[in-house]
């Protein structure tokens, strides 16, 4: 007991070392929120250029640049897409890394909610879209007043677990020097030469953060399910 107090204070208190967890956290959970909204935007805005394309015919070039990108971000690792916007396409600008981490996960993560985003309204029955023209609606109007809502609703649990999956991955921002929570962590082990309480200390942190968003993605879950009934 004596000696996990005497790590515990020599990993957390002497020299205000518990500042790097505090400060990593800030940094994790800012990349994560701000990157998750570039995702839905860019995700969203390529569901749609999809299944118009699917359901139309129509925005075949747009299809097809859309297509590209899903197969390279989902193909690549996101630690190497990372590196590749930080060090060749940003290398020569003076950029701040929370801003690079910021576009790297938000374009990631715009391919997965993108495909999130299409199969919701793929799922959305035609009669659905028969009801809208029968109402003298167009196609941009339907989908935004009667598909989109239905579609948002289905896929919104799906959107908050992608919120989790994304945190995680931020924890490979260290890549580029970017003082994560994960960073955090390996800046004091590195001071203290003590793995054990620093890392254990982050590996704590991720899961309560991702217990409680499990938890708020479940009481979601439910409030949605009891909202259809």
């Amino acid at each position: 007991m004596q000696e996990l107090k005497s790590s515990f204070i020599s990993n957390f208190i002497e020299d205000n070392r518990w500042r790097y967890i505090t400060d990593g956290l800030k940094i994790t959970l800012l990349v994560t929120v701000f990157a998750v909204l570039i995702g839905v935007v860019l995700g969203f805005l390529i569901a749609i250029v999809r299944t118009t394309h699917d359901k139309t015919g129509k925005l075949k070039i747009l299809n097809a640049i859309c297509k590209v990108y899903l197969t390279v971000i989902r193909g690549t690792p996101v630690v190497v897409q990372l590196m590749i916007i930080y060090f060749i396409i940003f290398g020569s600008v003076d950029i701040s890394k929370v801003l690079v981490a910021i576009i790297a996960f938000g374009i990631n993560s715009g391919a997965y909610v993108a495909e999130i985003f299409r199969s919701g309204i793929m799922s959305i029955d035609n009669g659905q879209f028969e009801a809208g023209r029968s109402l003298g609606f167009n196609y941009a109007q339907t989908m935004m007043y009667i598909i989109m809502p239905q579609a948002f609703k289905n896929v919104l649990p799906t959107l908050c677990n992608e919120f989790i999956s994304l945190l995680k991955e931020t924890s490979v921002s260290g890549y580029i020097a970017l003082q994560d929570l994960t960073k955090g962590g390996d800046i004091i082990r590195s001071r203290t030469y003590d793995a054990f309480m620093p890392l254990i200390a982050v590996a704590l942190i991720y899961l309560a953060m991702v217990m409680i968003f499990t938890k708020l993605v479940s009481l979601l879950e439910r409030r949605l399910r009891n909202s259809d009934h």
